[in-house]
């Protein structure tokens, strides 16, 4: 089911216009609820792709992670997955104000496999998916009053398994995934990824050099067999609070995190 801007889109008032790497991606989003920032580029940043494959962006919001790879690999098929009307309306017009072909699909990341197929995404058709599911622990997070921001940040006891599940299932063999996951729940992540996938490839980040690691990103494939590879941390900030080059070159869609080398 593909969105219609004309049915969805949020009126103007409703939202801002943001700049993403150095300008060069401008999004709408609306001004309360889930709103894309670090790691959505983190993300874009990790995850490799090349011209010709045909990439999912699973839980897309206004399609922040997708479209900033397309942006830095021109010629991917990409596909935006959105469980939220208003956001996957507003997804699909930031696709076109930035001349990236995209679809976008308006469906529950966790619906059965028909419902993928019957939207265009039946299994083994995919060569790369990324996705940045909610990852909180509701246990310890208070919920949001709002509705759709509760349903982007807190995930629920089956969200990891659900969200893997469905990325296995579209990948082709050998097809690769890029996930971020708050990194207090590694262990949780390396339990689900052992179920059809493997060659993972780990990288800590850590908000600065005496900051425990706040989220990890992770490569897997489907089917792989390579050993697992965990990459030296990457911080951020320095003692002084100053950006990291290799970071903000990343974030600016200069440069490339090692995940997607």
């Amino acid at each position: 089911m593909r969105v219609s801007r004309m049915n969805c889109a949020p009126m103007s008032e409703d939202f801002t216009e943001d700049a993403f790497l150095g300008g060069r991606l401008l999004l709408r989003q609306l001004k309360s609820g889930h709103r894309a920032g670090h790691d959505a580029m983190l993300l874009a940043a990790a995850t490799r792709a090349r011209r010709g494959d045909r990439v999912a962006d699973l839980g897309a919001g206004v399609g922040a992670a997708g479209l900033a790879l397309a942006k830095r690999v021109a010629g991917i098929d990409l596909v935006l997955v959105e469980i939220d009307a208003r956001l996957a309306a507003l997804a699909e017009a930031n696709a076109a104000a930035n001349a990236i072909a995209a679809d976008v699909i308006v469906l529950d990341v966790e619906s059965s496999a028909e419902a993928f197929a019957a939207a265009g995404l039946p299994p083994d058709s995919v060569d790369v998916v990324l996705m940045n599911p909610p990852f909180n622990d509701s246990k310890r997070h208070r919920a949001s009053p709002d509705r759709a921001r509760e349903v982007a940040h807190i995930a629920s006891a089956t969200t990891l398994q659900s969200w893997l599940h469905a990325a296995r299932r579209i990948l082709k063999s050998g097809g690769e995934l890029t996930l971020i996951w708050r990194a207090d729940g590694i262990a949780e992540v390396l339990a689900a990824l052992d179920r059809g996938f493997g060659s993972l490839e780990i990288l800590p980040v850590h908000a600065d050099v005496t900051a425990v690691a706040g989220r990890i990103l992770f490569r897997a494939v489907k089917g792989g067999r390579a050993p697992t590879r965990l990459h030296a941390a990457l911080v951020l900030n320095d003692e002084s609070g100053v950006p990291n080059k290799e970071v903000q070159e990343s974030l600016m869609g200069k440069g490339i995190l090692p995940l997607a080398g």
